[in-house]
C-alpha cells in the first residue's frame, strides 16, 4: 500500500485592519501594531490632522468619539520604541457605530510643533494645553498664552512631567490659608520604594 502523500496546509491569510489598509493609502502611516488586544497607528507627525480626519469620516470606520489624548517623555527609555523622537503624543478615539477603540500616535521632540487636532476634534482643546503645560509639547494652532500657564501657577518653572524634573521641595496648600509639610518633611518607608536619593533628598530639593 504506497503511503499517503499529505498536503501541506497553507497558513490563512490574516486580513489587515481597515484602519491601517486606508491609512496607508492617505500616506500618513509609520508603522502599525496589535499591542495586549488594541490597535496602534503610528503617523508622521504633520499629518495627523488629515488621517483623524480620514478615521472619523469614513464609513467604514466611524470614529466620532474623541475621548483624550495623552503623551510620554521617552528621553529615560533604553528599549525598542516606535519613533526615535522624545516624546510621544498618543491619541484614544472610539468608534459608537461599530464599537472598536483606536490608539493613534505621533513623534515629536523639543522645537517642533504638533499640528493642533481641534479642527477634527474639538475636545482635543484642554487636553492639548495640558500636555504642553505638563511636558512642554507645542500644538500649532492651540499655543499657550504669553505667560499664562494652564494648569500650573503661571510663575511656576519648568514641565513636571519631563523625566528629568526633579521631585519632592513643594510645601502642600491647605484650606483656610495653611501650608504642610513638602514630601521630604514626612518621608515614609513604603513597599517598592524607588525614589530613594530623589524624592526628599538634599540635593533635589535644597531644603
Amino acid at each position: 500500500m504506497a503511503d499517503a502523500i499529505e498536503t501541506p496546509v497553507e497558513a490563512p491569510v490574516v486580513a489587515e485592519p481597515r484602519e491601517v489598509e486606508l491609512v496607508r493609502d492617505s500616506g500618513a502611516l509609520v508603522k502599525s501594531k496589535v499591542e495586549r488586544g488594541q490597535l496602534y497607528l503610528c503617523v508622521r507627525r504633520e499629518a495627523i490632522r488629515e488621517a483623524l480626519t480620514l478615521l472619523r469620516d469614513h464609513e467604514e470606520l466611524q470614529y466620532r468619539l474623541w475621548s483624550e489624548c495623552t503623551a510620554v517623555d521617552y528621553s529615560a527609555w533604553s528599549h525598542a520604541r516606535d519613533f526615535e523622537e522624545r516624546f510621544e503624543v498618543v491619541y484614544n478615539i472610539y468608534s459608537p457605530k461599530f464599537g472598536t477603540r483606536l490608539f493613534v500616535k505621533v513623534g515629536v521632540d523639543d522645537g517642533q510643533a504638533v499640528p493642533s487636532a481641534i479642527p477634527v476634534f474639538a475636545g482635543a482643546e484642554y487636553p492639548e494645553r495640558e500636555i504642553n503645560d505638563l511636558f512642554g509639547v507645542v500644538f500649532e494652532g492651540n499655543a499657550a498664552r504669553p505667560g499664562q500657564r494652564f494648569l500650573l501657577p503661571d510663575d511656576w518653572q519648568g514641565h513636571p512631567l519631563r523625566k528629568e524634573y526633579p521631585l519632592g521641595g513643594e510645601d502642600v496648600n491647605f484650606d483656610q490659608g495653611t501650608r504642610g509639610p513638602a514630601v521630604e518633611d514626612v518621608m515614609m518607608p513604603h513597599a517598592g520604594e524607588s525614589f530613594e536619593g530623589k524624592t526628599g533628598s538634599e540635593d533635589v530639593s535644597g531644603r
